[in-house]
């Protein structure tokens, strides 16, 4: 589960913001049909902003778009609010993209108002029913981050930043997870991404689509900046300096800590997680470490 989830990406921080396999596809979609992404409405909107929804079939190295929504996102105009006007976004997938088991779907946002942030979910999601071996679109565009370009406040031009996106150069992506195209920055520094192995698709979902995702259509939040609550689970912004309180064992043989409560582990470059009175060690994926920073643990670069 994504932890993090109000949070945006750390400056240094992994695109996705882990690199630890899921242990399988959250939703399965066909190629051409109709998704509708639906947010909570308990997050702050910032003003708006620039955001896209992408896919990914090589480990989340490369991001193509296939859906967009600039300037307003949680909004219909220019916005000073930090209460979302608008929920849920519905779009058709493209018809081309390729048959996989193995694609990332990920949302991304840039705010209009506030700290320059990148916000960034992702969920792992099979396609099917396409007749086609590739898909050619935007590449995703990263700003806010380390080595990439800064996109600064509106400050009411809601123009800002539009030609990062209106310019992104095409990316080709296939169901073998090859990549073509010229769609990549020119920077000094790369970010970091979800991991440099094909083989190594699957990355942690989002918090809401595990669950939410019924019949082919996502009913949970993937907004980054939103708290997945339901009957049987929740889950909030977290303290990265609270330690688990190991408690005393239960009859099952689990430990009486606090729900939820997470700490980078002293004996691994991982972490653990309360779930439920039990304390759960979670591996960092390779090269990479527990770090916290803003309210928040996840895996980075050392």
């Amino acid at each position: 589960y994504d932890y993090s989830i109000k949070n945006p990406i750390p400056a240094d921080g992994i695109l996705c913001k882990s690199n630890t396999p899921w242990p399988s596809p959250v939703a399965t979609w066909t190629a051409g049909q109709s998704v509708t992404i639906p947010f909570y409405p308990d997050g702050a909107a910032h003003g708006g902003g620039h955001a896209q929804f992408s896919v990914s079939y090589d480990g989340g190295n490369t991001f193509a778009v296939v859906y967009e929504v600039l300037q307003y996102m949680f909004f219909t105009g220019p916005s000073s609010s930090n209460t979302p006007e608008v929920l849920s976004y519905t779009f058709t997938l493209p018809a081309e993209l390729p048959n996989s088991d193995s694609v990332i779907f990920a949302w991304s946002w840039v705010n209009a108002i506030g700290n320059r942030e990148f916000y960034m979910n992702c969920a792992d999601v099979v396609i099917t029913g396409s007749s086609s071996s590739s898909y050619t679109g935007k590449q995703m565009v990263i700003a806010n981050h380390n080595g990439y370009p800064t996109i600064p406040e509106f400050d009411g031009d809601y123009t800002t930043g539009l030609s990062y996106y209106e310019n992104s150069a095409n990316v080709t992506v296939s169901g073998s997870g090859t990549v073509s195209g010229s769609g990549t920055y020119t920077s000094s520094y790369n970010a970091p991404k979800a991991n440099t192995d094909p083989t190594l698709i699957n990355v942690i979902t989002t918090t809401a689509l595990p669950e939410a995702m019924v019949n082919n259509s996502p009913t949970g939040a993937v907004d980054s900046d939103y708290e997945f609550d339901s009957d049987s689970e929740s889950y909030s912004e977290l303290d990265p300096d609270s330690e688990i309180d190991s408690g005393d064992s239960d009859s099952d043989g689990g430990t009486d800590c606090t729900h939820g409560a997470m700490n980078c582990a002293s004996d691994s470059p991982g972490y653990e997680v309360c779930v439920w009175g039990t304390k759960v060690s979670i591996a960092c994926g390779t090269g990479t470490v527990c770090k916290g920073t803003n309210g928040a643990i996840y895996c980075g670069w050392p």
